[in-house]
């Protein structure tokens, strides 16, 4: 992560955007904390950190992450930007570990689509997803057999997607004590910033011993 330019040092940015990220915290939460240890800085320069430098971190996540299982359970969930509602596409593995997310503006079967070839993408491609009763996930994989020439098994059974169910209450908790977001990059970028340290939090950055924030450091080295 290349801060040159900036008016404080790396450890510093580091730490404010770990703030944001890991606590349910404004911007200006932040900015009263980081004063208390003798850091004078605008909730606005802390918001543009955090735009600036958690693709970077999300980036470097993806290399270091742990490999997930080949059972995926996949769903969405509701994310308000700007007052409409917008789709977090999100799936985990059988032991809970995340496979991936996206959000999108619109729950559609392109949306899916984009959604499952991220994931196949970044990860590998499983032998099976556990999907609810959406005909837009299930057109997704669908579509993807056929064009990929796979054979990637649906399975729609309730009571397995409950895990990745309670997993969108993390991410949901995080965001409902905000202020909202003011636009869908910023939403797309704090989100994924969440998203990181949630990974963390399950241990799937292959760094055994190591606090998180010590792990999200390395992200950013």
């Amino acid at each position: 992560m290349n801060t040159k330019g900036h008016c404080y040092p790396k450890a510093i940015i580091l730490q404010a955007v770990y703030f944001k990220l890991r606590f349910t915290l404004s911007y200006r939460d932040i900015e009263e904390i980081m004063k208390m240890r003798g850091i004078g800085v605008d909730h606005a320069t802390i918001q543009r950190w955090v735009f600036k430098f958690t693709p970077m971190v999300e980036s470097q996540m993806k290399k270091g992450k742990s490999r997930v299982g080949a059972s995926w359970r996949m769903d969405e969930t509701y994310i308000k930007v700007k007052g409409i509602w917008c789709y977090l596409y999100r799936a985990v593995d059988k032991c809970g570990n995340t496979v991936d997310f996206l959000l999108t503006r619109r729950r559609q079967r392109m949306s899916a689509q984009s959604f499952l070839i991220k994931a196949i993408k970044n990860n590998y491609r499983p032998t099976v997803i556990n999907i609810d009763k959406s005909g837009s996930n299930t057109s997704a994989i669908r579509v993807y057999n056929k064009r990929s020439f796979s054979n990637i098994k649906i399975r729609q059974c309730k009571y397995l997607n409950n895990i990745v169910e309670q997993d969108h209450r993390f991410i949901k908790w995080r965001i409902q004590n905000g202020l909202g977001f003011k636009s869908f990059a910023s939403a797309r970028r704090t989100l994924a910033g969440i998203e990181v340290v949630h990974m963390l939090r399950k241990n799937q950055m292959l760094n055994p011993g190591t606090s998180m924030f010590k792990s999200f450091c390395k992200l950013a080295a």
